[in-house]
């Protein structure tokens, strides 16, 4: 008890006695002025002692009770709210109790408790909110440096918004002063929200002669569709403002970040679509207590699996991973995360069987997905060996110790370039949607084997969105194959929760096909880029267009010949179903073109996939 830890807290508790009874005695003497108009006579000023002696104690010791001695006085939210509430009003039915049992001869009159519980409640409350205020405005570490406040107008006045204005208010020296709220709602038009202005919509902001002086806006509208967000970015940049935005919805919800922590609006904001629903009790269904496997598991796909995966409660993640420093990354984050109980770090190459066969024995994964792949399609094209030993026979093993150690469910993570492909990297991924649709074919009672496809996926290692993002902040030129060439985009978490929901679907067998929306002119998505750094496309920033590469289409297809297109129950996700290929030859298939791999020069490689996949188109080089 003489530590210094233990004596702060008996200095903090007494402080807090001395001011709940002070505050108390005070709420007390001014319900009683209150009933007898500020002109108490004797029998009740000797009435208001007698009354005092007790009901002050009573309601310090219901505060305690409930805890009030142990709150810091500068931190009060609605949960203190609610536990004070509870203790004031504990008193106030004793009380109440205590004048009906007695008939009025032991308690004060009823409108003096009545009064003495809305002051008590008021009061107390008051002074913790005022300490609370006189914390974030003058002491809080953001508000020690003092700053000339920037004028902001907030686009969105909704709860978000609201909490971003309160919080902007509170948090001086963060250095952001909002004056004006726009929204499309015409119903909060000339309202008020937090004494701020919702002076109309955001078109407002390009009305001539309209002066506001805003300095920056803060686009505040995570649940706003992407088409309107586009609508008002481009309203921002005619208007010449800078502007950031609050975090994604998900992000919120989730408690990761606050909602004044702003960023830039990104090109995912403008080229992603509306949140997707998904049946999370199918996927707990077939994640929950199972021990399940991810490889690739430091890629872009793979690592966002492992953050949906854990929030289904598997019994064990097995997160498989060839590099060491995307491993120890992933592995940190779900630590961060509160995993660390679920998450078990893999060092391991899919294509070093002995490997994979000790870590199938040792933990027994009952569900697989397998996203561990080479994917640049222009390094692939010229060593296509390394394309067909990682994707397509890396693939065959993985799925080959899946059936031998009885797994119920393996997804194989696949490409839209796989669709009549003309590169070496989709041809290698076609390869390997044969192989386990064969695989399944040959053993349907045991494990499901499917594969997933999907486009271009946003902010993954090696899209286009970052090497586009260095050029421009090189200065130029931004670099685009074809003026016409386009692609399909969706976003990480989008992709990876269809995956997890065509995972749950499946009976085994089909290839499932992402609804990715409308494909984006690449040439567009680039002035879209350079525009959100503030630059003028063809002015600022040159365009350049150097020509297809090698194995590169102009646009991505959605199926190939042979395919039979079905919906499923759920409308983002397609079905293909093809027949498939005898196992016995593809293996066969597969031993040649090993005996082939290290020896072989790469157009004959080309030419041996092109006897096993009819549809692909090779280049040769």
């Amino acid at each position: 008890m003489n530590s210094p830890q233990a004596k702060f807290a008996i200095f903090r508790r007494s402080i807090l006695l001395l001011i709940y009874s002070f505050g108390l005695s005070f709420s007390l003497w001014l319900a009683y002025s209150f009933r007898f108009d500020f002109n108490i006579d004797a029998v009740y000023m000797a009435q208001f002692w007698m009354m005092l002696i007790w009901i002050v104690p009573l309601k310090l010791i219901s505060l305690y009770i409930f805890r009030q001695y142990e709150a810091f006085l500068s931190y009060f939210s609605v949960p203190d709210l609610v536990r004070l509430f509870y203790a004031i009003a504990s008193a106030f039915l004793f009380t109440v109790i205590l004048w009906f049992s007695s008939g009025g001869g032991f308690a004060p009159p009823r409108s003096v408790i009545l009064a003495d519980f809305v002051l008590s409640l008021m009061g107390l409350a008051g002074a913790r909110l005022s300490f609370r205020l006189v914390r974030e405005r003058y002491f809080a570490p953001h508000n020690r440096e003092q700053r000339r406040a920037r004028r902001v107008g907030i686009i969105g006045a909704g709860d978000v918004g609201a909490s971003l204005a309160r919080e902007l208010s509170a948090k001086r020296g963060l250095g952001l002063q909002p004056v004006f709220f726009f929204d499309d709602d015409r119903s909060k038009w000339g309202s008020r929200v937090h004494n701020i202005p919702v002076v109309g919509s955001p078109e407002k902001l390009l009305e001539k002669g309209l002066d506001l002086n805003l300095e920056e806006i803060i686009i505040a509208m995570p649940t706003a569709p992407v088409k309107r967000i586009g609508e008002v970015v481009k309203i921002l940049q005619q208007a010449r403002l800078k502007f950031e935005t609050v975090p994604s919805i998900d992000q919120l919800a989730m408690g990761k970040v606050k909602v004044s922590q702003l960023r830039s609006v990104e090109i995912q904001d403008l080229l992603g679509r509306e949140s997707v629903k998904l049946e999370t009790e199918d996927i707990r269904h077939i994640l929950r207590s199972k021990i399940v496997m991810v490889t690739g598991a430091g890629g872009s796909i793979g690592s966002e699996l492992c953050r949906q995966i854990a929030n289904f409660n598997p019994t064990t993640l097995l997160m498989v991973e060839q590099s060491e420093v995307q491993l120890f990354q992933v592995e940190q984050e779900m630590i961060s995360l509160g995993h660390r109980a679920v998450v078990v770090p893999l060092i391991a190459d899919i294509s070093d069987f002995q490997r994979m066969e000790f870590l199938f024995e040792r933990y027994k994964p009952r569900v697989v997905f397998h996203s561990a792949a080479h994917k640049h399609v222009p390094m692939m094209e010229s060593q296509p060996g390394e394309a067909i030993k990682n994707n397509s026979f890396g693939t065959a093993k993985l799925a080959e110790l899946s059936l031998r150690f009885d797994v119920e469910r393996f997804v194989l993570i696949s490409t839209d370039k796989a669709i009549n492909p003309t590169n070496v990297m989709g041809a290698s991924k076609r390869l390997a949607e044969m192989f386990i649709q064969a695989l399944h074919a040959s053993a349907p009672d045991r494990t499901k084997f499917m594969a997933v496809r999907f486009g271009n996926v946003l902010g993954s290692s090696g899209s286009v969105i970052p090497i586009f993002n260095k050029q421009i902040a090189a200065g130029g030129p931004v670099k685009i194959t074809h003026p016409d060439v386009t692609r399909y985009f969706m976003t990480i978490p989008e992709a990876v929760g269809l995956v997890l929901q065509s995972g749950a679907q499946g009976q085994g067998g089909e290839i499932f096909v992402l609804d990715m929306g409308r494909p984006v002119k690449i040439v567009d998505l680039a002035r879209q880029l350079i525009e959100l750094s503030g630059l003028r496309p063809d002015e600022d920033i040159e365009i350049e267009f150097v020509g297809l590469r090698p194995g590169e289409k102009l646009f991505e297809e959605l199926s190939h010949k042979g395919e039979n297109i079905s919906s499923t129950h759920h409308e983002k996700i397609m079905r293909f179903v093809c027949k498939p290929e005898s196992i016995d030859k593809l293996r066969k298939d597969f031993q040649d073109l090993q005996n082939l791999l290290d020896e072989t020069e790469g157009n004959d490689l080309k030419r041996q996939l092109k006897r096993l996949i009819p549809e692909y188109h090779p280049f040769f080089g």
